[in-house]
């Protein structure tokens, strides 16, 4: 019959599944070709480098970027961007993982992020606070380390704020976090749950969708999502909330997602490393500065951050912290657009160091892709 010939446009099932294993099979040629490149890039650093030798964030951020400009789909470019972070930090690997120490338990948003930007063939080192974070990077237990510094519904986080005045670490990327709040648990379903322990943040922003579905649930403060998703392992009737790391780390499953009434809430977090870095075509330069000891009157900040005026500076960012170095004196820690090295910024931050009692560069750094 005409009607059940196959035309030439047209494949039968057992034939799409063959294409599909050639093409596998040329992935994976492909994916070994590269690791073998990877690993003559160790062997020409040679034998006494460590794996904070080989990682090039400013690299990798060039080839990112690129992965999204030939995106033309149909997989996402949040799917693409993913799958090579996977591959680089699988290559990297070879010679020996990246230790990043992060804001822990294990569980958090703050190792998700680790995640992200490095990929899971890492070592994700977990730390008490975020002082033990920049402590194990400065004296090299870890090559890096996460941290947040801002949420888009909460503000910053002033205790990384704080670290910087007094540590030698440099900023060496960033990470822009979309914050998805799940539902997780061992039970069958809603029916059985009896409470949920989450961080109190974590509840209160997931509270119109507990009140609307789990009306009659008790809610219960955790001092962190890991530690609900803990009790969730642990307990009967109890469920948490949390990022999807969570229910991979304590073998919950994910009940509902993304129960977060905001949509749009985001943490930004930033890396830190003991280097600056070389540009990568698409930066952010973050300072430290204070007004000169002898200024005083009205607009002194604005007469400090003239030169990034009249140099044409875009100005993300401007947050002020005590500056412990006496009362009332205050120091500003400002990002903006552009590498520390390149000019026109490079201009800008000399006159603008000339004017100031305090100027650091902490970090000039490529922006977070994806």
């Amino acid at each position: 019959m005409a009607g059940s010939r196959k035309t030439k446009d047209t494949l039968d099932l057992p034939e799409i599944r063959k294409q599909i294993n050639a093409i596998d099979e040329r992935i994976q040629t492909l994916i070994n070709e590269r690791a073998s490149y990877a690993q003559k890039v160790g062997v020409a650093k040679g034998k006494q480098g460590s794996a904070v030798d080989y990682y090039r964030p400013e690299r990798e951020a060039e080839v990112l970027r690129s992965v999204m400009k030939r995106n033309k789909g149909p997989m996402r470019d949040e799917e693409m961007l993913r799958l090579f972070r996977e591959i680089m930090s699988a290559c990297l690997a070879q010679q020996e993982p990246l230790k990043v120490g992060f804001l822990g338990p294990e569980g958090t948003f703050t190792q998700t992020a680790v995640f992200k930007h490095f990929g899971h063939s890492v070592r994700a080192l977990p730390f008490h606070t975020i002082d033990e974070v920049f402590q194990e990077v400065e004296c090299g237990a870890a090559d890096f380390g996460v941290v947040p510094i801002e949420n888009s519904t909460e503000g910053s986080v002033n205790n990384t704020l704080d670290m910087f005045l007094t540590s030698p670490l440099k900023i060496t990327g960033e990470i822009e976090l979309k914050i998805e709040q799940h539902l997780m648990g061992r039970m069958a379903g809603l029916d059985n749950i009896e409470r949920i322990c989450a961080h109190e943040q974590s509840l209160a922003q997931c509270r119109g969708w507990l009140r609307e579905f789990l009306p009659h649930v008790e809610l219960i403060g955790m001092s962190s999502n890991a530690a609900g998703a803990r009790r969730a392992r642990d307990e009967d009737g109890t469920a948490a909330i949390g990022p999807e790391v969570a229910a991979d780390v304590y073998q919950l499953k994910v009940m509902v997602n993304s129960i977060e009434d905001r949509p749009d809430n985001a943490t930004r977090f930033l890396v830190v490393g003991r280097q600056l870095l070389a540009a990568s075509g698409d930066d952010r330069t973050t300072i430290l500065v204070s007004t000169s000891d002898t200024a005083a009157g009205a607009g002194v900040l604005h007469q400090l951050l003239q030169p990034l005026a009249e140099q044409g500076i875009c100005m993300t960012r401007i947050e002020s912290r005590p500056s412990r170095r006496k009362k009332w004196d205050y120091v500003f820690f400002i990002d903006v657009d552009g590498h520390a090295e390149e000019a026109p910024l490079a201009d800008a931050l000399a006159k603008l160091k000339k004017d100031s009692s305090l100027f650091r560069v902490l970090g000039a750094y490529p922006k977070a892709v994806g």
